[in-house]
């Protein structure tokens, strides 16, 4: 009897090995997002947990029933088309464009499939990503920066913090899509305050010092750095310089003051993060791209690090205080 089963066992346990392996390579496999940079590995900081949380809100979690590729173009903006097409090669389920307007034109120049979702990106309209923000159409949403849109009302800022300045050093990236407009916008703004800006281009990491070295000779009275994606991915660099130089300067994210950097005035980094991975979530789960709104920005957060304009010998005004969300003492 026993002979006689043992056969029968032999070829369902031999059948469940084959089985196995089959039903593993059939099970459906985990989604991949592409995960498109234009800055460094290094710079990852808060806003890509806040990108975890978001992602997590849809019960997706990286490395369980999500996959995330990253792929850095570590501030060389040339090589993003090289990078999202290799992502698009891939394939991805979806692709995030970080890193302002360069990552998201290569993201779209890349593919007219694959969902693409931008994050912080000034002005999508004009910059041709969407054709419009309640009905983006296409392939292509995320969140609106309201980045370089914002460079005038900082150089507001910065006039009110130190009334008596003239002349204003402005950080450029010169490789940034669209900087002809930001700086006719910007100083069509200094001619109405009757400032005189003296713009340094700055489009690599080796360029920054040089550029507000170049500043310094120009006996400038504070700095605005502009938005663009290589200065955040630099910011360390970027503050320590103007210290060491002893250069009052405004910047767009609140990250830079919290490193040590006087003042910022701009929307939440962190938030728009954020609001990627839900929208991220909410394309793996059915929804279409075209059927997401591009969302902008509502709140802008002025933080002032007091401890910088001590040492600054700067006294704050008390109403740009009162209109500070932030003082870091």
């Amino acid at each position: 009897m026993r002979r006689r089963e043992f056969p029968t066992f032999l070829t369902f346990l031999i059948g469940g090995f084959l089985v196995w392996p089959l039903a593993e390579a059939q099970s459906p496999s985990r989604p991949v997002v592409g995960f498109l940079n234009s800055g460094s590995a290094g710079s990852r900081g808060e806003q890509f947990a806040a990108f975890d949380r978001g992602l997590g809100e849809a019960g997706y979690v990286d490395g369980q029933n999500v996959t995330i590729e990253y792929r850095w173009a570590e501030d060389h903006y040339d090589r993003l088309p090289v990078l999202a097409a290799e992502l698009v090669r891939r394939p991805v389920a979806v692709l995030v464009a970080g890193g302002g307007p360069v990552s998201a034109l290569a993201a779209k120049a890349a593919t007219t499939t694959i969902p693409i979702v931008f994050t912080t990106v000034a002005d999508p309209i004009k910059s041709g990503l969407v054709a419009s923000l309640n009905r983006p159409g296409g392939n292509v949403t995320g969140i609106a920066g309201l980045t370089s849109e914002l460079d005038a009302k900082r150089l507001e800022l910065l006039h009110q913090l130190m009334p008596k300045t003239s002349v204003i050093g402005v950080l450029v990236n010169p490789n940034r899509p669209g900087l002809d407009g930001q700086l006719k916008e910007l100083q069509a703004k200094a001619g109405e305050m009757k400032l005189k800006l003296v713009v340094q281009k700055a489009g690599a990491e080796g360029d920054i010092d040089t550029a507000l070295k170049a500043l310094t000779r120009h006996k400038v009275d504070a700095l605005l750095v502009t938005a663009d994606p290589l200065f955040n991915s630099r910011r360390a660099q970027v503050v320590a310089l103007a210290t060491r130089y002893a250069m009052p300067a405004i910047y767009q994210w609140r990250e830079f003051a919290v490193a040590g950097g006087l003042m910022s005035y701009g929307p939440s980094i962190v938030g728009a993060y954020h609001q990627t991975g839900v929208y991220v979530g909410r394309i793996l789960k059915g929804t279409k791209p075209s059927d997401l709104p591009v969302i902008m920005p509502t709140r802008f957060e002025l933080v002032i690090n007091l401890k910088t304009a001590k040492a600054l010998g700067i006294d704050v005004p008390y109403p740009l205080l009162v209109f500070a969300n932030e003082v870091i003492e």
